[in-house]
């Protein structure tokens, strides 16, 4: 396979472009380098901007059915083998402050032996972690090598957020015990973000799984394990996903008893104050009817001894209560 000059890869307004030395290290892409299976470049891209679009609506060194995938077209995660290269789109964690976590990112590659291009709109946190190491010249040393560090970083991003929605919903559990309600929201927001990650974690490690099962000729078969075992530990990653989902539902079963059984409560007292007082009330309207002829009404002290009786009728009632255990 012929070699490529650095100028037909080198955009002016890519994120970033760089030339693999085969030794774990990388260096910025110049126009005369010669880029080879042994010295394979690394291009990307956000496809909005112009210069970037307009190299991937034109270049020659892309199949035409990969243009519209590489420019935002494909969002599930698959892979697709396209000729002598791979289309590849994968999910991952949208680690900026200002946006949630769950609205994930999507990454899209079409690669090589020779030749790597990346796309994205948002900012990939997890390539940060590929991009220090080929810095430190310990990153990867060839196409193979570079695609099982990249999902490799994206599970353990997964793997973190996950982690965190496990302890969140521990703090939830610990709370019901001492009969706290979570704010209104917080449950419902928890449980989209664990269904929003098993909606795309399950294809992704799918596609982790076909690219350990495929035979890639710039794949090797240590490569083919790390990637298995990668599509393994996603897999242990969905495992407790459907298991938070599942006591996510017990909690908001709890939830909805307790709220009803403190509703249950007040009602409840509130029927007992309105027994208790019912006779006083029958009494002080019977008493407060402004008709000739009612007992007492010449009497000095017969508004005191009216409210000696009705105080007296009231803890009546309210011992009577307490004794047969309605109190």
């Amino acid at each position: 396979m012929d070699s490529i000059k650095g100028s037909e890869v080198n955009v002016p307004d890519a994120v970033f472009a760089w030339l693999l030395d085969g030794r774990g290290g990388a260096r910025p892409l110049e126009n005369g380098d010669d880029i080879d299976n042994q010295h394979p470049c690394w291009l990307h891209l956000n496809y909005t901007h112009p210069d970037s679009a307009q190299w991937l609506a034109t270049t020659p060194l892309l199949p035409n059915n990969v243009r519209d995938a590489l420019s935002g077209e494909s969002l599930r995660p698959r892979v697709s083998r396209m000729g002598d290269g791979t289309l590849i789109t994968l999910r991952c964690i949208n680690g900026s402050t200002d946006e949630r976590p769950d609205q994930l990112v999507a990454m899209r590659v079409y690669m090589d032996e020779r030749m790597i291009v990346s796309t994205r709109q948002r900012k990939v946190l997890a390539l940060d972690d590929v991009v220090n190491d080929l810095k430190e010249g310990t990153g990867p040393a060839d196409c193979g090598g570079w695609l099982v560090d990249v999902c490799d970083a994206l599970t353990d991003h997964a793997s973190e957020f996950i982690e965190e929605l496990h302890d969140k919903i521990i703090d939830l559990e610990d709370n019901l015990l001492d009969q706290q309600i979570p704010p209104r929201g917080f449950l419902a927001l928890l449980r989209k973000q664990l269904i929003v990650m098993r909606r795309y974690m399950t294809p992704q490690r799918d596609v982790y799984a076909r690219l350990a099962s495929e035979r890639l000729n710039w794949m090797n078969d240590d490569q083919r394990r790390r990637m298995q075992d990668i599509a393994d530990r996603l897999g242990r990653g969905l495992d407790e996903i459907d298991s938070c989902i599942a006591r996510t539902a017990v909690m908001a079963d709890e939830i909805a008893q307790v709220m009803q059984e403190s509703l249950a409560r007040r009602t409840y007292t509130m029927s007992l104050m309105a027994m208790v007082f019912l006779p006083s009330t029958f009494l002080t309207g019977l008493f407060g009817v402004n008709l000739g002829g009612i007992p007492g009404g010449a009497y000095r002290y017969g508004f005191i001894s009216f409210c000696i009786m009705l105080v007296v009728l009231i803890g009546g009632v309210a011992w009577w209560l307490h004794r047969s255990k309605w109190l």
